[in-house]
């Protein structure tokens, strides 16, 4: 079976197919869709930007899709930026111009107050309507600089405590198997093969 992952983003598509390896399905992207729409991310959630994406590529490519939104929330900025995570500095932001102004906001507090999480939601979405999502979180600390260069978006500002390191000084692998990322494609990826097997059961 084919899938499409709804995104354009590199960092994501290799993080991605990490995690839904091991499935017997070819993995495409919106790079092998030019004239997919871009899906316009004006939900109040994590998961209305990700159903919406999902849903609206499954219909615009006929195969079903996967997609995930991810946001930030930081205890001392009142659960700022969250949902607006990417675009935290603009909507043209780049990944610095974002950990910028994060740790900007946060200048003078101390490491004990800068407590965060990561969610992110992973959508499935199939063409005939049927549709499940998972939730992720990771729970850590922003540090008061950007170490470690793997990774990408926030990666460098946020600390893991029980590793104490930035996920971008973390190995992928270990990356992979404890991020808020992982966790929710971890469920998506059960959800996903129940479908599948559902669907190859009504088609039986």
């Amino acid at each position: 079976m084919q899938i499409v992952l709804a995104t354009r983003n590199q960092h994501k598509k290799q993080e991605l197919a990490a995690l839904l390896g091991g499935m017997d399905l070819t993995i495409r992207t919106l790079d092998d869709f030019p004239d997919a729409p871009e899906v316009v991310e004006d939900g109040d959630t994590c998961e209305a930007n990700a159903m919406k994406k999902a849903v609206e590529i499954a219909r615009h490519t006929g195969l079903p899709a996967v997609a995930d939104d991810t946001g930030l929330e930081v205890d001392a900025l009142g659960g700022r930026p969250g949902v607006f995570a990417a675009r935290y500095a603009g909507e043209q932001a780049s990944y610095d111009d974002n950990c910028r102004k994060l740790l900007r906001e946060l200048q003078g507090v101390p490491l004990a107050e800068r407590g965060a999480r990561f969610v992110t939601v992973a959508a499935i979405a199939f063409p005939g309507g049927k549709t499940c999502s998972a939730k992720g979180v990771l729970q850590g600390v922003i540090a008061e600089e950007a170490v470690g260069s793997r990774g990408f978006g926030y990666d460098p500002v946020f600390i893991v405590p029980e590793y104490r390191q930035t996920l971008a000084q973390l190995s992928p692998e270990v990356k992979n198997r404890i991020s808020h990322r992982a966790r929710a494609f971890t469920q998506a990826k059960t959800l996903l093969e129940q479908m599948i097997a559902d669907q190859d059961s009504v088609g039986a």
